[in-house]
């Protein structure tokens, strides 16, 4: 496959105009050769990586002679495939399935092609052969986007006020409960003098009997005397 089957390949599975290809084709070349050319790698994923390598001056022998031969140093341009590319070409059924027609590409398939491309051209305003993509959707969708974060932040802000109120009701619900916490050391006070009241009460009933007791005691022997 040389340059211009390659077009007409490419032209066939994209359903594109050879010329369009050939234009993409050959701005593809000259940026990988202009980027390569300045020393930056080119690396197209799947396919293979373009280098620009500087091999240094080193010696030599003449396999014919054996005689030792000084190499010049120089640049060299290298193109190494990647792996997945080795993978594909290796095993033909992890290669891409091209469409009928697309290699060997079929003539009959490229000027049908044409013809359909003319007839979308014929049917648009202008006679426009390329399909005129709509702003219409996008905007939609962006409008769309914009709706969306605008719900997400009344959203948010409805979740931080009940948070709020929440919060606030749930402090002046407390407030009650601190008011009975200091009633507590009042009920204790009062608890405290109760209780020392009635051991005061119980001494003195304690100290009464005792006296009564003594009393008896100290009468019992005049009683006898009497007798």
């Amino acid at each position: 496959m040389n340059r211009r089957d390659l077009n007409r390949a490419v032209a066939a599975h994209t359903a594109r105009d050879v010329k369009d290809v050939e234009e993409v084709l050959s701005a593809l070349t000259e940026v990988v050769t202009g980027v390569v050319a300045q020393g930056e790698p080119v690396v197209i994923t799947g396919f293979a990586k373009f280098t620009k390598n500087h091999r240094p001056a080193r010696m030599a022998r003449n396999p014919a002679t054996g005689a030792p031969v000084r190499v010049p140093a120089k640049t060299v341009a290298k193109a190494t495939a990647m792996k997945s590319f080795k993978d594909a070409v290796m095993s033909p059924r992890q290669a891409p399935r091209l469409a009928r027609g697309v290699w060997p590409t079929d003539p009959d398939l490229l000027a049908r092609q044409a013809q359909d491309r003319k007839a979308d051209g014929a049917g648009r305003p202008g006679g426009a052969t390329t399909p005129a993509r709509s702003t219409a959707g996008p905007r939609k969708a962006t409008a769309t986007k914009a709706t969306a974060k605008k719900a997400t932040v009344t959203k948010a802000a409805t979740k931080k006020a009940t948070v709020k109120k929440a919060a606030a009701r749930t402090t002046t619900k407390r407030a009650p409960a601190k008011k009975a916490t200091t009633k507590r050391p009042v009920a204790k006070k009062t608890a405290v003098k109760k209780t020392a009241v009635k051991k005061a009460v119980a001494k003195k009933a304690v100290a009464k009997k005792t006296v009564a007791k003594k009393t008896v005691s100290k009468r019992a022997p005049a009683r006898r005397a009497a007798r």
